[in-house]
């Protein structure tokens, strides 16, 4: 199936800006959210802003797995103070991801409807590979090399790690220990021991040991070090001479006997720690002296780039894909591609259901946003993946597959919201009542089931035999003259869409009247 996106309204909003030329990331961490503000030219990128602040959001989480309001509170604010900065930006230039609290988080939809009220823009949760993803595009762009290398991102809830080539990430995993996390578990009373810290690395260890295959040293020949807590401890071991800033096994003993001999926290004073940072070090090093011994790491390097890069990077790809769709593509239309190759999907229906869901949705939707409209595309293109699992139910295989298949370029919200439209494709409504409400969503789902109503025989369609028309929440499809006789199945279905619609209570779905009826 040819991705394209659709072309009306495609290129309309992205000249409304004040700011031409600049893009904006937010990277909304366990530790820190940082806002980054740049303009990217070919190959060359130029920072024009970089706010950060130590949110603690990581901290914040109870032993039930919810955000407690102090720690939204404290992200909330944040927010707020990067949204003065973002004034006058389109919603095409800025792009909000969020990283492992809130993909732990059991209350974060309640976080994140309070968050882009206040930010003023949509927020990503993107899953832990697309965030490794992410983090290597950063580095490669802002430190190419041809070498094969390993770059590590140690957060406050997760690490990444990445081994990959040129622009290439081979081998992309994120794993569940974080600088905060293991901090809090382990050092949570402020003290520095021997003992906290040798059970801190056991428990890194044990996280980390399944990645000791793909991540082995045979397989890359450079090591760097992305974000905060690598950058911490090489200015660490830099301000006191210890090495040049390269993280080495003897630099992380020389720190960690200096945590133990300071005994506290609040007793600790290094010349190059910063304030911020006192209170996660001591989990920051227990990761990193466990990824030096166990994968043979001789000298960690901090590297340029970093998840907030990558994100703007990848936002400069999406919108190069919508301007130039012939030159340049969107990461998520590979992603479709090759879920449709795994999954042995019937590619020639999945067109011919895009083609009539498109056409319907147009008429029904004229001002609907690039987004709306893909999203629709991409449902059709993999709303038959299920299929691989089982012929019964497949909607709800497919439904299932789309939320949890790592799919490069999609967070999991938008995972989620394919999955919701997917499962949506048959059968009753009430699986899906609550996305229902929203509009956007109700419409999507209407034109994709009729589609498949339409193209049920699998054969070849005619795009215009049916048309829609909306008024408020009345829906009324029409026909060519004597379509409906030649095409009694798909007449019988069609009213059976009609009774959902009427149980619904969401649409109402209007046949043309036939002769008898």
């Amino acid at each position: 199936m040819e991705l394209t996106s659709p072309a009306r309204g495609a290129h309309a909003d992205l000249a409304v800006t004040k700011w031409h030329g600049q893009l904006a990331a937010i990277d909304m961490g366990s530790n820190s959210f940082r806002l980054e503000i740049g303009q990217i030219e070919g190959l060359r990128y130029r920072r024009i802003s970089y706010l950060k602040e130590t949110v603690r959001l990581g901290a914040g989480l109870d032993e039930n797995g919810l955000l407690t309001e102090e720690a939204m509170l404290r992200g909330l604010t944040c927010l707020q103070r990067f949204a003065s900065r973002l004034q006058g930006y389109a919603p095409w230039q800025v792009r909000a991801v969020a990283t492992q609290t809130l993909r732990e988080a059991r209350n974060r939809n309640a976080f994140l409807a309070r968050a882009e009220t206040v930010l003023g823009y949509p927020i990503e949760v993107i899953s832990g590979r697309e965030e490794a993803r992410l983090i290597f595009a950063g580095v490669a762009r802002l430190q190419p090399s041809d070498q094969p290398r390993l770059v590590i991102d140690i957060g406050g809830r997760s690490t990444e790690m990445i081994v990959g080539q040129g622009r290439k990430p081979q081998h992309a995993e994120s794993f569940q220990v974080g600088s905060v996390s293991l901090s809090m578990k382990y050092f949570g009373n402020g003290r520095f021991t021997e003992a906290a810290f040798r059970a801190a690395q056991v428990a890194a260890g044990a996280e980390l040991e399944e990645a000791l295959g793909p991540f082995a040293p045979s397989n890359w020949v450079e090591s760097l070090g992305s974000s905060g807590t690598v950058g911490a401890v090489s200015q660490v071991l830099l301000a006191n001479r210890v090495t040049d800033g390269s993280i080495t096994l003897d630099g992380l003993r020389w720190l960690m006997s200096a945590c133990i001999a300071a005994g506290r926290v609040d007793r600790l004073a290094l010349a190059g720690l910063k304030e911020d940072r006192r209170a996660v070090i001591a989990g920051g090093l227990s990761i990193l002296h466990t990824l030096a011994t166990q994968f043979g790491i001789t000298a960690l390097m901090p590297a340029r780039g970093a998840l907030r890069q990558g994100v703007l990077f990848d936002l400069d790809e999406r919108l190069n894909a919508i301007q130039q769709p012939h030159d340049a593509e969107d990461m998520r239309d590979s992603s479709v591609r090759e879920l449709q190759r795994r999954f042995l999907v019937d590619e020639a229906q999945a067109t011919r259901v895009a083609q009539v869901a498109e056409a319907l949705y147009n008429n029904v939707q004229p001002t609907a946003g690039r987004d709306a409209r893909r999203e629709l595309h991409w449902a059709c293109a993999l709303h038959e993946i299920g299929m691989m699992v089982s012929h019964h139910d497949h909607h709800r295989h497919s439904a299932y597959m789309l939320g949890h298949v790592d799919a490069p370029g999609f967070s999991q919200s938008q995972q989620r919201r394919l999955a919701e439209l997917v499962l949506a494709q048959r059968g009753g409504l009430r699986k899906v009542e609550s996305s229902l409400k929203q509009p956007d969503f109700a419409w999507q789902a209407l034109c994709l089931r009729l589609a498949i109503i339409k193209c049920h025989a699998r054969g070849v369609v005619d795009n215009h035999a049916i048309a829609l028309r909306s008024q408020g929440t009345l829906a009324t499809l029409s026909w060519q003259p004597g379509w409906h006789e030649s095409h009694p199945h798909t007449h019988y279905l069609l009213n059976e869409e009609v009774a959902a619609w009427q149980r619904s209570g969401i649409l109402q779905l209007e046949l043309p009247r036939t002769p008898g009826a």
